[in-house]
């Protein structure tokens, strides 16, 4: 048998080794005990649609950040967009792994990738893979900072590189990003490259104590801490306090005062978290970090594009606040504001819908296509004018994109509380009007989302600007004054205004005032439609800590029983109440877990109150001809 097999297994074999003589020859047959480890895999392969670069950029004083340069292949004169990012340049260009730039790259990339752009991310210093040290919104060089290194110096010497480095370029550059990349947007426009030809700050972070992210108006915001220590360990490398799941309302009361919590954590000595505790007051700390001022101190020498959501839940004073400073000496007409209805960097997701709200289609592509893009394409490819409005804002409950010449837009009317919680915009005769009381028990604060609260959670969190508020409408320390149903539509457009007239039985207090649009208790249809009948949407919500309202740096006690007038500001705004609808404004005393408790005994730093000091408070909130409380509305069309 072997003798007949013999030439076939000769044939075979042959045939077996001029196969393998064609294959190229592995450096080392592989054996079960051959390490199961190679130094690097590329996943950018040769069909790629796109180029990327990492580049180490030098800055003044010799440190080098981390700097991702991506553009499709085959760009060339094509301008560049710059982010300058806390949040990892590395992932956040490598976001699925593909072979198209389009889905590397974060969906508001889109349209500039496909028409050119070069897209270039950078780790600002100190964080993920930059050199340097990091300072959480490192304040410009001056009173604050006599380093003389910056944001903004690190802006103008990357700039400067990109340009003398990318010979795909056209030489122009544009900035754009929001929330921090906002802050580092607007940095880089102070003593700016002359390359630097147009920037698009989104929901910048600008004055931390009035109106975003660490405080609003005084009340400090707890998940502060948490994104403090995210941020501050070991270049942003993902720590989290380890306090497990479970209701947030719960584990915040618990743990006494924000600075308990910290120091039951051990994060107290965190440095931006010992900031925060040392400097709860709008000192010299805080107002000389204010970006709106010092934007508001130089020539505008690059056009602006401000962005922010109607219900950002991070920042929503910021834009607004840059664009009023900026406007004052705006003499080429360079600066813009733009409103969408979206929440905290909405602009650059997907925006047919918020929460329980629906828009007709996807508004923040809408804004990115129509108005964005050609904004940088006429500064940056020298496209044709695209003629923005000096504010863009998209009106809700109308549901479409408006142009004004100015903003705000609307006249101030007043909407006043009355009797029986009432409202109308008729003010309280003098035989009229008296006031109404609720106890505000700190063991006891009216939360700001339904329990439980999970501000980890997306869902709950980048939506409870817009969550229905019945949920509080029925407790004894919340008080709700409503109109009647309109009879024609209400437009307003600009920042509602609180004008609240308070009295307290404790010696500090905090004040919260809701604009809410109340929908009919009624539905055209079965099914989804019934989701918005007895809607009560909020407009706006804003805190005030009633301590400041002598002096924002120097907190005083109360005098109990003292009528005060406490005026803030809620956010900016484009908004129809339609026929049918109610106005309602809430007024109560917390806000928590978002805002920490306000003991209600004066103390001289809140962050350091002790369990005994937290006390229960009768608040009055008065509705004379004297003392007529209410919201100011910025009305147009009457």
């Amino acid at each position: 048998m072997f003798a007949r097999l013999a030439p076939i297994l000769a044939a075979l074999l042959m045939t077996s080794s001029s196969v393998m003589a064609a294959d190229p020859a592995p450096s080392a047959l592989v054996t079960p005990m051959t390490p199961d480890f190679v130094p690097s895999y590329d996943p950018i392969r040769p069909d790629a649609d796109f180029i990327k670069r990492v580049e180490m950029v030098p800055m003044r004083d010799g440190v080098k950040l981390y700097t991702v340069i991506i553009m499709k292949k085959g760009t060339k004169g094509g301008p560049i967009l710059l982010s300058r990012t806390p949040y990892d340049a590395k992932a956040g260009t490598d976001r699925t792994r593909s072979q198209t730039a389009r889905e590397v790259l974060p969906a508001m990339d889109a349209e500039f990738i496909e028409d050119g752009y070069i897209r270039v991310y950078q780790d600002i210093r100190g964080l993920h893979n930059s050199e340097g040290v990091f300072v959480m919104t490192r304040p410009i060089v001056g009173p604050l900072n006599t380093t003389g290194i910056d944001e903004a110096t690190d802006a103008y010497d990357t700039i400067d590189w990109l340009v003398k480095h990318t010979p795909e370029s056209n030489g122009k550059v544009g900035v754009i990003g929001s929330s921090y990349l906002g802050f580092t947007t607007l940095m880089a426009e102070i003593n700016p490259h002359p390359a630097l030809k147009a920037a698009a700050p989104q929901s910048p972070m600008v004055d931390t104590w009035i109106g975003d992210d660490d405080f609003h108006n005084g009340a400090f915001r707890v998940p502060t801490i948490d994104y403090v220590v995210g941020q501050s360990v070991a270049k942003a490398s993902g720590a989290a306090i380890p306090h497990g799941v479970g209701d947030d309302y719960s584990r915040y009361l618990e743990a006494g005062s924000a600075g308990d919590y910290m120091r039951r954590y051990g994060v107290d000595q965190v440095p931006s978290n010992r900031k925060l505790v040392e400097n709860p007051a709008y000192t010299d700390f805080w107002s000389l970090q204010a970006v709106d001022k010092w934007m508001g101190a130089q020539a505008v020498t690059v056009p602006t594009l401000l962005v922010v959501g109607q219900w950002d839940q991070e920042d929503s004073y910021g834009a607004p606040a840059v664009f009023r400073a900026m406007k004052a000496h705006d003499t080429h007409n360079q600066v813009f504001l733009a409103i969408g209805p979206w929440r905290h960097s909405g602009v650059n997701h997907y925006g047919s819908s918020l929460g329980a709200l629906t828009f007709t289609g996807d508004t923040a592509l809408e804004f990115r296509v129509k108005y964005l893009k050609p904004f940088f394409d006429h500064y940056l490819k020298d496209g044709p004018d695209p003629h923005l409005s000096t504010a863009i804002t998209y009106a809700t409950g109308i549901n479409q994109w408006e142009g004004s010449p100015k903003w705000p837009m609307g006249a101030p009317q007043k909407l006043y509380l009355h009797d029986g919680f009432t409202a109308s915009f008729e003010a309280p005769s003098h035989e009229a009007g008296g006031h109404d009381d609720y106890v505000s028990d700190p063991a006891k604060p009216v939360p700001f989302l339904p329990r439980p609260v999970n501000m980890a959670d997306g869902a709950q969190w980048k939506t409870w600007l817009v969550r229905d508020q019945r949920f509080v409408s029925d407790r004894p320390d919340v008080l709700s004054y409503t109109t009647a149903p309109l009879t024609k539509p209400l437009h307003i457009m600009g920042a509602p205004e609180a004008d609240l007239f308070a009295a307290t039985s404790g010696t500090d207090s905090d004040f919260v005032v809701k604009l809410i649009d109340v929908y009919p208790n009624t539905s055209p249809e079965a099914g989804e439609a019934m989701v918005m009948a007895g809607y009560e949407l909020p407009i706006g919500i804003e805190i005030y800590r009633a301590r400041y309202v002598y002096a924002k740096d120097q907190p005083a006690a109360l005098i109990p029983g003292k009528v005060e007038e406490y005026r803030f500001g809620l956010p900016n705004v484009d908004h129809v109440f339609l026929p049918g609808h109610r106005l309602m404004v809430q007024v109560q005393s917390s806000l928590f877990p978002l805002y920490d408790r306000n003991p209600q005994t004066f103390v001289a730093n809140i962050f350091n109150a002790k369990p005994s000091d937290y006390q229960k408070a009768t608040q009055s909130i008065f509705h004379t001809e004297a003392a007529a409380s209410g919201i100011i509305l910025p009305v147009v069309g009457q």
